[in-house]
C-alpha cells in the first residue's frame, strides 16, 4: 500500500512539474468503474488459510472472481493511455495467484526488504492470500520476488510493476491533456466524415435563381 500511494503522489508531482493541470483529472471518464470497487472489495473478504481441500477451493474461487473483475475493467478501458500496462500487470498477477491459491512470497525478498517480522509470521502462522514460496508453486518468477528496501520496505511482483507504471503514465498523461478522456456518445468525439460534435452533416444549401430573390414590389 505504501508503494501504491507513493506511485500516485509521485505521478501527480511529475504531472505538475511538466505543467500539467490537476483539473484535467476531473475529465477522466472510466467505463464500469464499479468493477474496480467490486474486485478490490473481494480482496478484503476473510479467506481460509488451508493449503488444500475446501479452504483452497474457496480461496481460489474468491481470488479468481476478484481478478476477473479487475481484468475486465482494465480491458474495457484499454484505450486509455497507460491502461494496457495495467491490464498486462493484472493478468501476470492472476497467473501467479490463481494456480497457487494465493501469491507465493520469496523468503529472500522478504529479508532483503527488511520485513523479517512478516517472514516469521508466514513461517509460524501462514496467511490466506500470501504464503512462502515452495517447490510446489508454479510460475514463481511472476510471484512476489522483487524487494524494495527501506524506507518503503515492500516486495512486489513483475505484475505490480506493470500496474504501477500504467497508473503513473495514465495520471501524467491526463494532467497533460494527452489522453482521450471521453468515449463514444460524449461531446467532442469524432463521428465520421463531418465535423466533430455534429450528429449529422449540415444539409446542402440551395441557391435560388437570381430572379427569385427579388421582392414582389420590384419591377
Amino acid at each position: 500500500m505504501v508503494l501504491f500511494l507513493a506511485v500516485i503522489v509521485v505521478s501527480f508531482l511529475v504531472g505538475l512539474a511538466l505543467r500539467g493541470s490537476p483539473r484535467r483529472l476531473e475529465e477522466l471518464r472510466l467505463r464500469w468503474w464499479g468493477l474496480v470497487l467490486a474486485g478490490l472489495g473481494l480482496q478484503f473478504v476473510p479467506l481460509p488459510s488451508g493449503r488444500a481441500g475446501t479452504d483452497l477451493l474457496v480461496r481460489v474461487a474468491v481470488l479468481s472472481c476478484s481478478y476477473a473483475l479487475l481484468i475486465l475493467f482494465a480491458a474495457l478501458n484499454v484505450r486509455l493511455t497507460g491502461m494496457p500496462l495495467v491490464l498486462v500487470g493484472l493478468v501476470l498477477n492472476a497467473l501467479a495467484i490463481v494456480p497457487n491459491g494465493g501469491m507465493p512470497v520469496s523468503a529472500e525478498a522478504l529479508a532483503s526488504s527488511g520485513q523479517e517480522d512478516l517472514l516469521q509470521l508466514l513461517i509460524d502462522e501462514g496467511a490466506a492470500k500470501h504464503h512462502l514460496m515452495t517447490e510446489d508453486d508454479v510460475l514463481t518468477p511472476l510471484a512476489d520476488v522483487i524487494p524494495i528496501p527501506e524506507p518503503i520496505g515492500q516486495i512486489v511482483s513483475i505484475g505490480d510493476l506493470f500496474v504501477y507504471a500504467g497508473l503513473g503514465w495514465l495520471i501524467v498523461a491526463v494532467m497533460l491533456g494527452r489522453t482521450r478522456a471521453t468515449f463514444r456518445g460524449e461531446p467532442g468525439r469524432y463521428r465520421g466524415k463531418h465535423r466533430p460534435g455534429m450528429e449529422h452533416p449540415p444539409a446542402p444549401v440551395r441557391i435560388l435563381p437570381s430572379a427569385a430573390t427579388r421582392s414582389g414590389s420590384e419591377p
